[in-house]
């Protein structure tokens, strides 16, 4: 059974200045089964963020339904983990206390029994011994290590990810993209990330939706062995393969053509 479906699902955003109306999605249609791991690349304006926001719950479709498991999708739930480019932690706070933050607000597990499951997966994301630091002393890379942690530990069905290592380094990213598959690998869970990066939508998705725009739908979808591949493997050897090169410049014509179409240059 999928865990996670869309069907016919659109959406159209209205002007209020100009009262005209912008398509920003199409009949969307997929079903991503329990454990699967989607990436979702495309041009700028072509609704990825969109369609994530609506499956957080955060729009309401214009037309079409999203489903998880039986249950229709209306609004924000504790079966839908989210992470933010920007981890969205609270500066003034430590690193377990951002972690804990939706145990304490379901108040459903003891105060010793939070201590145990944040020391587990701070230990997991690599942050072990780091709890009393301050967010604001950590850098890019171990806040998103936190904002990872934090999602996890309310054990969600479906993980967001909107952009989350596009404000890091090249070196950092890197690392994080290979943490990101160990715990997808780990966990089970069944991932959907949004990025920019051609390479790092090959390297996170076993499966991989381009996304063309006006209005957005999906254009091409593949089936790709790189993140299988990933978790025994240098991500950066990967990289050198040929299949990985040829898949990588196919996709960058792809959305150049698009790029180029938006601009009215052909």
């Amino acid at each position: 059974m999928s865990s996670l479906e869309c069907k016919n699902v659109s959406m159209t955003f209205l002007n209020p200045q100009s009262k005209t109306t912008v398509d920003a999605l199409s009949d969307i249609n997929f079903s991503l089964k329990k454990g699967e791991l989607l990436a979702v690349l495309g041009p700028s304006g072509c609704g990825k963020t969109t369609l994530l926001n609506m499956i957080a719950g955060f729009l309401e479709p214009t037309k079409g339904n999203i489903f998880l498991g039986d249950e229709k999708i209306t609004g924000p739930g504790l079966e839908r983990g989210m992470v933010f480019q920007q981890g969205a932690l609270f500066e003034w706070l430590s690193v377990e206390k951002n972690v804990d933050f939706g145990l304490r607000m379901k108040k459903k597990v003891s105060v010793e029994g939070n201590a145990a499951l944040v020391e587990k997966w701070l230990d997991i994301v690599g942050l072990k011994g780091f709890g009393k630091t301050p967010i604001y002393q950590l850098s890019g890379g171990m806040q998103q290590r936190v904002a990872l942690a934090r999602c996890l530990i309310n054990d969600p069905e479906v993980i967001l990810m909107d952009e989350p290592l596009g404000a890091l380094d090249a070196l950092t990213r890197e690392k994080m993209q290979s943490l990101i598959l160990d715990l997808w690998k780990r966990t089970g869970k069944t991932v959907m990330i949004i990025t920019h990066s051609v390479e790092e939508a090959l390297l996170l998705g076993e499966r991989l939706f381009v996304m063309a725009p006006r209005p957005g739908r999906i254009h091409k979808e593949y089936r790709l062995p790189f993140a299988e591949a990933g978790l025994s493997k240098s991500l950066r050897e990967i990289k050198k393969e040929a299949e990985f090169s040829e898949v990588r410049e196919e996709i960058l014509s792809m959305i150049w053509d698009m790029e180029e179409e938006i601009m009215g240059l052909v």
